[in-house]
């Protein structure tokens, strides 16, 4: 499922002032209307990462698709005097008409890899810069984080539920792109009704506390819920609580959930307990503040699921990717295209429109990330495109379901080297090449 396109609001003011009035001093000039190339791309991966995942295309197709500016908007460039008549004007009649190519959501990503290709005129193209960045640089920081989540609990599930400890609007988005990178769940509602994110949840110590006893909680859970329900047992006293657990559900209770402690040693002692009542079948959950590293050492615990929130909306250390949005290659005055570069020290960019494939090895391991300059790089056989059409002549062709975007992250990262599976810090598993 994915969000309906053309029901939502203008998303033309989700940008900042200078692309305006860039917009403006170019349309006086002549030069908006030249042909030209913009690239998103990360210079670096976040510090010690080995990889990153791509996440938000959807959303930013989106927003590309809403990106008009109709009577209010103008209404308030023109009383906030941002520009000028003209450009008010050209503004009114904004569509873009260009080209985009991308890396498709939950693919890999490294370096310098050219994750979105977009050409068009500079005006139809410098005016999304931000709003694509925006969407890009956060729910990349949020699959990159999941990713690894994802990773160290193996077969067991993950659960988004971060929605507490972020802006809502971020909430939404991280629990999608949290749900491209493997969880299995989200604790978010409007996810579930704007993306199709499966939602689950059960109660909070506030239910617990609002009856006379535990026991009257729990039945009263359980006679609502039925016996599969998950009952919270560390309100007061962790062994009494999953006693009392077995007793009012028996055998078929579904599960457990501990929210506080040494989780590993409780889960071993609830393991015990569960079994020696006769629960064998009662699976394990928990939750409290856990991250990639939390989940890792809990591998060998007899845990059947976690519950993710605050690491995970804030990208487990690294909020942001750090993409950028330059512009790389641009007609001159003969008509001819030209790259173009940023040179400024520990910035760079690299000029020219690019093309990428990952390059793998006969065992289908990845071994290098290529990017052509100015034509496509070569393919030895065994490497596989990494760019897709994701915008045509202005229309949207790369829409897809989330679960498209869920197999293809599984089949990226099964292609990198085992070293990538590592949670300490490292340099990106694979090196950037660049062909001309």
């Amino acid at each position: 499922m994915t969000s309906t396109p053309g029901a939502a609001a203008s998303t033309a003011l989700l940008t900042d002032h200078y692309e305006l009035t860039m917009l403006q001093a170019a349309l006086a000039s002549g030069a908006a209307h030249r042909r030209s190339f913009f690239e998103l791309f990360p210079r670096r991966l976040p510090a010690g990462r080995r990889y990153g995942v791509v996440a938000g295309v959807g959303r930013a197709l989106d927003a590309l698709e809403s990106f008009r500016f109709g009577e209010a908007e103008l209404a308030f460039l023109r009383e906030e005097r941002i520009v000028d008549e003209p450009t008010l004007a050209w503004l009114a009649d904004y569509r873009f008409h260009g080209n985009v190519w991308g890396y498709p959501e939950g693919e890999i990503y490294f370096p310098y890899s050219p994750l979105m290709v977009v050409e068009s005129t500079f005006a139809e193209a410098v005016v999304l810069e931000t709003v694509l960045l925006s969407i890009y640089n956060h729910d990349s920081a949020i699959a990159s984080a999941a990713s690894r989540m994802t990773w160290a609990a193996g077969e067991r599930p993950c659960i988004e539920m971060g929605a507490r400890r972020t802006h809502e609007g971020a909430a939404v988005a991280s629990a999608r792109a949290a749900y491209v990178a493997g969880f299995t769940a989200t604790s978010n509602l409007r996810a579930r009704q704007k993306y199709g994110v499966p939602s689950t949840g059960t109660s909070a110590h506030s239910f617990t506390l609002l009856h006379d006893s535990e026991t009257d909680a729990f039945r009263a859970q359980v006679a609502s819920l039925g016996r599969g329900t998950t009952l919270l047992v560390d309100t007061y006293d962790i062994a009494e609580a999953v006693r009392l657990g077995v007793e009012v559900a028996g055998s078929e209770l579904g599960a457990v959930r501990i929210d506080s402690g040494d989780l590993g040693v409780l889960a071993h002692e609830v393991r015990h307990q569960l079994d020696d009542l006769g629960a064998h079948d009662t699976r394990i959950i928990v939750t409290s503040d856990l991250d990639e590293f939390a989940i890792a050492g809990l591998a060998s615990a007899p845990v059947d699921g976690y519950g993710v929130g605050t690491q995970l909306v804030v990208g487990s250390g690294h909020p942001t990717c750090g993409f950028v949005f330059k512009l790389v290659a641009r007609e001159d005055d003969r008509g001819t295209l030209v790259g173009v570069a940023k040179k400024s020290t520990d910035k760079i960019s690299i000029g020219g429109r690019k093309y990428a494939l990952r390059r793998l090895s006969p065992q289908g391991v990845a071994e290098a990330e290529v990017v052509g300059i100015g034509s496509p790089a070569v393919n030895d056989g065994d490497d596989r495109p990494l760019l897709t059409p994701l915008v045509r002549d202005g229309e949207v062709v790369g829409r897809e379901p989330l679960k498209a975007a869920r197999a293809r992250h599984l089949r990226s990262r099964d292609e990198l080297p085992q070293v990538a599976r590592q949670l300490s810090k490292g340099d990106p598993v694979i090196e950037t090449v660049h062909e001309r």
